[in-house]
């Protein structure tokens, strides 16, 4: 028998060349991946509906924690201001002076005449009620953060000497914001229906939510789609003084 490697009866052993080679290192990696992957998730589903669940009951929990510590701060500082004026006392004229303050910062209660307006989103299987409109999109159904804006700037702009919305107190510094159609207002979370109160002038309160192009152009949905928009009349409202922290951690003062 012959030793030469061209001999016909031995078939010469084909040589791996390194494109096989790479091929067979792509497989076993792609191999261990898998199996990296399964045993991370031990078989179960890793966008199961439980954990959004758990999330959104996270999200709650820590919303009513944040108004608890709100409510607790409140009475903290009342607490405070009593012992400083005990301390140091005042005159009635710089007491006068800060309790005007303290309504124009809007950390007291008001009271007084007002406009509530509530927004609500429509029905999921709404359609169109207007005929030559086309149907709508999910995003017409729902209550925007620029709606909410809108009613708020409109009755700022009316002459409002205060305004809370659902059980907040706004003041300076807060902001209205929306995340899908729930609202996050000054850490705490709250979803439809939204309230809006005002108190102030009730005549021109109604007149600038009239008068507000962004309002007018709401109602066309409220019209065309079921939107919810509904004002109430009040003879005499309570809006609660912010409960939160009015320190403010990164104004600067303007340089002249």
């Amino acid at each position: 028998m012959s030793n030469s490697a061209d001999s016909p009866d031995r078939p010469a052993r084909s040589h791996l060349r390194p494109v096989r080679i790479l091929t067979l290192t792509v497989f076993a990696l792609a191999g261990l991946l898998f199996w990296l992957s399964f045993d991370t998730a031990r078989g179960t589903n890793l966008r199961s509906d439980d954990s959004m669940l758990r999330l959104s009951d996270l999200i709650q929990q820590r919303s009513h924690k944040n108004g608890a510590h709100d409510e607790r701060n409140a009475t903290l500082r009342e607490d405070v201001e009593g012992l400083a004026q005990r301390e140091h006392g005042s005159s009635k004229a710089e007491s006068d002076k800060l309790k005007a303050l303290e309504k124009n910062a809007g950390t007291k209660q008001l009271k007084g005449q007002g406009v509530s307006v509530t927004l609500t989103d429509a029905p999921p299987n709404a359609t169109a009620k207007v005929p030559g409109i086309p149907e709508p999109q999910p995003n017409d159904l729902v209550i925007h953060q620029q709606d909410l804006q809108a009613v708020v700037n409109a009755l700022w702009q009316g002459g409002a000497k205060g305004i809370k919305v659902m059980d907040q107190r706004l003041i300076s510094t807060s902001a209205v914001r929306c995340v899908g159609n729930t609202l996050i207002l000054q850490g705490r979370v709250y979803s439809p229906p939204y309230k809006v109160t005002a108190v102030g002038d009730r005549g021109a309160l109604n007149k600038a939510l009239t008068a507000s192009p962004a309002i007018q152009n709401y109602l066309q949905y409220v019209n065309a789609y079921g939107l919810g928009w509904k004002v109430d009349q009040h003879e005499a409202v309570t809006l609660p003084g912010y409960s939160g922290t009015v320190d403010l951690h990164y104004a600067q003062p303007v340089k002249p």
